[in-house]
């Protein structure tokens, strides 16, 4: 810590007075550390000479981290005041801004030179596709020419150089940092998942976006914003930014369809609609993207694509009606960025599922196809088993289900995940997802609640079993979707961190199947453990 700094009288807040300007903010800082120091405000990414914001959301409070983030070397404190920290003893200068949870990320984004000026920003929100979208935007845009980085759940960077995040949305100081970044690292572009926590939270304040992407919103994170309505408003703060040019949206969607209706005032936002099958009572848009004759392929989907720009015909590896919406979604994000649109029609058979979204594993050598994807919603799950409904009939199997429901977040949705998976699925697998501090048996129990026919139920509160025990009972011809935590490999279990991946675990489950160590095997295998310490078999490790 900076010996000035360290001298700095209790409660040193500059004699009382508050930043109400992101310029008055700025002009502090600048007084108090480096043009090189970062801001922050997760006290754990403080580095010696850092400066520190600290406010309060809902949820999360981190003037709670104050003394730790001096502790780690936080040269200044921008801090949003409250009672609760009327006089704090800090040795480090200090600055009170009564709206910072607002200013904070204003305040980093002139801090990292305003990286949003100088990079296409592509914003994609929804309940459900934003990872998909988000890296196939970033994939298509690159190869089109135009380098294009990406930022969301799977981590930040181009699309082969992703670094972990732990958040969808990073925190508004973060974000900028990433943005800068990318920028120093060559992208010229950037899609964005922007998730209703963050919109909420404010984390992208200061971002300038260009482009704004809406998928569809379905039942989720209640346990956060409380009702559907609240929920849907988060998410359309993304369409209410001043320097929007573009908005692509989803006008099948009910929510979709709200934000193109108050759209309709905003003439300097260019409006592209994307749907599958005529618009029906969805209002006007410039431009509409319109999917027709949509079918299953023997090794995906096809389409005909037809819009204002031209027509051609799709074909994908990607599964499902909800993937045609999402290579829409795409397509209206590189049309939106100048993309020709026969280059971009080129660009979307070249899309490939990214990991732990609809992701098949298997299905040769007497084994099941087993597919793993994120589903962990209503309309999630809804969308993948309907996807692979007709897979499954082509093999003239049953569809199996593998899921659970995460803990200490929206009950409500369990018996309908429930009865969803009842009502499209052959068989089921109940199992935990994430947790977290409530008993997996009381969560299944709740899921339960939705069944009309439990008889075509299985319970296994360890996931590694339920994994196992479907793929072991499995035909060949079945087809076996593992739902809920898709690319993670961490589940939340009593406030620890515990390594599981459910591919490691279907593929070690489906080797050992295809070497006959299954036969009459144990009731879980660990990953990283040769099968023959449990089963006596040579040569299955993952």
């Amino acid at each position: 810590m900076n010996a000035a700094h360290a001298a700095q009288p209790r409660c040193a807040s500059e004699n009382g007075i508050r930043a109400r300007t992101v310029q008055h903010a700025l002009a502090w800082l600048s007084q108090h550390v480096s043009s090189a120091a970062n801001l922050h405000a997760d006290s754990r990414a403080i580095q010696p000479g850092d400066a520190y914001l600290a406010y309060a959301v809902q949820g999360a409070d981190s003037r709670t981290y104050i003394d730790d983030a001096i502790a780690r070397g936080a040269a200044a404190v921008i801090w949003q005041p409250s009672s609760e920290h009327a006089a704090p003893a800090w040795t480090v200068p200090n600055f009170e801004a009564s709206d910072l949870p607002d200013l904070a990320g204003f305040i980093a984004r002139q801090w990292y030179g305003v990286p949003s000026r100088k990079m296409r920003v592509i914003g994609i929100t929804g309940t459900n596709g934003k990872t998909s979208c988000a890296h196939w935007i970033a994939r298509a845009l690159t190869a089109a020419g135009t380098p294009c980085a990406t930022s969301g759940t799977l981590g930040f960077g181009m699309p082969d150089q992703l670094t972990a995040m732990g958040f969808t949305t990073p925190h508004a100081p973060q974000m900028q940092r990433n943005l800068a970044q990318l920028v120093q690292c060559g992208a010229r572009a950037v899609a964005l998942e922007v998730s209703s926590h963050a919109l909420h939270q404010r984390r992208v304040n200061g971002v300038i976006f260009d482009t704004a992407v809406f998928t569809h919103l379905s039942r989720d994170h209640l346990d956060y914003h409380g009702t559907l309505e609240a929920y849907e408003t988060a998410k359309a703060h993304l369409f209410e930014g001043p320097d929007l040019q573009t908005a692509v949206v989803n006008r099948d969607d009910p929510v979709g369809q709200r934000i193109l209706a108050r759209l309709q005032t905003n003439r300097a936002v260019r409006k592209i609609a994307y749907g599958i099958g005529e618009p029906g009572g969805a209002p006007p848009a410039d431009t509409v993207l319109r999917a027709t004759a949509p079918r299953t392929t023997a090794t995906g989907s096809a389409f005909m694509l037809i819009s204002d720009w031209g027509r051609g015909e799709v074909e994908t590896h990607l599964l499902g009606t909800f993937n045609i919406h999402n290579l829409l979604a795409v397509c209206g994000a590189l049309l939106a960025a100048d993309v020709p649109f026969e280059a971009a029609l080129a660009q979307l058979p070249k899309l490939a599922p990214i990991s732990g979204r609809m992701q098949c594993v298997g299905g040769r050598n007497g084994a099941p196809l087993a597919v793993i994807d994120y589903a962990h919603t209503p309309g999630a799950l809804g969308a993948a088993l309907t996807a692979l409904q007709p897979v499954t009939r082509a093999r003239g199997g049953a569809l199996v289900c593998v899921f659970g429901c995460g803990g200490d977040r929206d009950p409500g949705k369990r018996p309908l995940m429930g009865r969803i998976a009842g009502r499209l699925a052959d068989r089921l697998v109940l199992t935990s997802d994430n947790p977290r501090c409530e008993p997996p048996e009381a969560i299944i129990d709740d899921i339960v609640k939705g069944i009309s026919e439990p008889a075509r139920i299985q319970r296994f509160a360890d996931r590694a079993r339920a994994i196992l025990q479907a793929i072991r009972t499995a035909a060949p011809e079945d087809v076996v979707l593992v739902a809920g935590r898709g690319h993670e490999t961490m589940q939340d279990i009593n406030r620890k961190k515990v390594p599981f991946s459910d591919h490691d675990h279907v593929r070690l489950a489906l080797d050992a199947r295809i070497t006959g160590a299954l036969t009459a095997g144990p009731d879980r295998l660990t990953p990283g453990k040769p099968l023959k310490n449990a089963l006596g078999v040579q040569g299955v490790q993952r």
